[in-house]
């Protein structure tokens, strides 16, 4: 039996896009996939604006903390999505990569925070399948 998939969404602050692709995944998912989530420069705490937008869907990420990238989680990743670190984020042979372009909901109003979680939402959605084709 094939181990289950691990993936690590990595933004600059880990405070928003990340956190909400975290969130995301492990609500759709469940127990399916081992999903991190990981900061170049981690922030002091999770963007409220990501925060009340996720809440708006019914999922809670108010317990998450903003955690600094480290090897040994990149190392053990199978899937890794950046998501606005650039060449800050590690590269390592053998994983799959994707660089998702999306806006950073620092400093943006609840409007723009909504159509960050709706557009995330969509590329969870297509890497779950991706992942788990037979679901």
């Amino acid at each position: 039996m094939m181990s289950k998939p691990s993936v690590l969404f990595v933004c600059v602050h880990n405070a928003g896009r990340s956190q909400m692709a975290a969130g995301w995944l492990r609500h759709l998912a469940g127990d399916e996939v081992e999903v991190r989530s990981a900061g170049s420069e981690p922030a002091d705490h999770i963007n409220p604006m990501a925060v009340e937008a996720m809440r708006e869907v019914g999922i809670d990420i108010t317990a998450n903390k903003p955690k600094i990238l480290d090897y040994a989680t990149a190392e053990a990743s199978d899937v890794i999505i950046t998501m606005g670190c650039g060449d800050v984020c590690p590269a390592f042979p053998g994983k799959r990569y994707e660089d998702w372009k999306l806006d950073d909901p620092a400093g943006q109003n609840l409007a723009t925070a909504r159509h960050i979680r709706d557009e995330i939402h969509t590329r969870v959605e297509n890497l779950l399948a991706d992942l788990n084709p037979t679901a």
